[in-house]
């Protein structure tokens, strides 16, 4: 399929590079320039796959953290503006995600604002979690001091995508003696399924009901459990003894989009399809930790009718981030 749009492509800066030695040292000289370069390789392995558009953001952990704020802060504009500077050489090729200092819920309403506003940024991405004040801090966003910035979100009409981190290390002993389990194995999507789920159940999707947010991975294992976190033991009649004023399923079906970044599985591919239905899956591939070729030739290939690949390839992005590509 040629025109694919992807959008969970990520670039680094001088400041934020280190951070993803650790998800590919072995192959780090290879990794390391191609989250570097966006104009060079990118755009050719963009080019020889059919992949009109990736929509760029920072790697991780990066801004999330940095755990002093003021730093936080200005990393996040810097990594914006070197983003900005190069989406305007290639405005039909590249768009942006804004980087966010979500340790200040204000600094974050401002950055997202100028980004959105001023830099034309379709979005945020952020890395999970943020750590502000202290290195073993951890501060999730249904906190109740980041609604305002959630409301701010909703009014400026872009999606938030939540992007995956490592827990901390006070917090992994689930993990001790299987390393192997940290990162895009299962650490992410456990710890970003967990972070989901206490933004629904927090109730603000009641108090933002336009509010648009998106997971990668095709939904971090959710869409496989919606069934049995709604349905808990059925036969009890209890209640999910949460804010939110309906069930987990409905708000997920509603405010959620998910994209198929580093999970080119056909069967969770139908399974996703299946749960959100065909207008809230996308197209990405999690360049550069994964290849683009892979992720082009499996989507390209992929059991999925005709219409279904093109909403799910293109369609889908142009709509919800309002690309103007034609």
């Amino acid at each position: 399929m040629q025109g694919k749009i992807a959008l969970e492509e990520h670039f680094a800066i001088d400041a934020t590079l280190g951070d993803s030695k650790v998800f590919g040292a072995q192959v780090w000289d290879r990794l390391g320039p191609r989250l570097i370069d966006i104009q060079d390789m990118r755009l050719a392995e963009m080019d020889k796959h059919g992949v009109e558009m990736m929509i760029l953001s920072l790697n991780a952990p990066a801004v999330q953290a940095i755990h002093d704020v003021k730093r936080a802060i200005a990393v996040a504009r810097e990594a914006n503006d070197v983003l900005a500077d190069h989406v305007r050489k290639r405005p039909t090729r590249f768009a942006a995600f804004a980087a966010l200092p979500m340790q200040d819920p204000e600094a974050a309403i401002a950055e997202l604002t100028r980004c959105v506003k001023e830099l034309g940024f379709v979005g945020a991405l952020v890395n999970g979690f943020s750590q502000a004040g202290a290195p073993d801090t951890a501060l999730y966003y249904d906190l109740p001091q980041y609604r305002p910035f959630w409301r701010a979100c909703d009014q400026l009409g872009v999606p938030f995508y939540l992007h995956p981190r490592n827990p901390l290390p006070n917090d992994i002993r689930a993990y001790d003696g299987h390393n192997w389990l940290l990162g895009p194995n299962w650490a992410f999507h456990a710890e970003t399924a967990v972070h989901a789920l206490r933004l629904i159940g927090s109730g603000l999707f009641d108090e933002c009901p336009n509010l648009q947010i998106v997971l990668g991975h095709l939904g971090e294992g959710i869409p496989v459990y919606i069934w049995r976190i709604d349905g808990r033991n059925g036969w009890m009649k209890e209640r999910h003894r949460y804010a939110a004023k309906h069930g987990v399923g409905h708000y997920f079906r509603k405010h959620f989009h998910l994209t198929t970044s580093g999970n080119f599985s056909t069967p969770a591919l139908l399974n996703a399809v299946s749960e959100m239905g065909a207008d809230r899956v996308m197209f990405s591939v999690d360049w550069p930790f994964e290849s683009v070729e892979e992720a082009c030739v499996w989507f390209d290939r992929a059991e999925i009718g005709a219409t279904e690949r093109a909403k799910l390839g293109r369609d889908n992005a142009i709509k919800l981030f309002k690309l103007k590509l034609d």
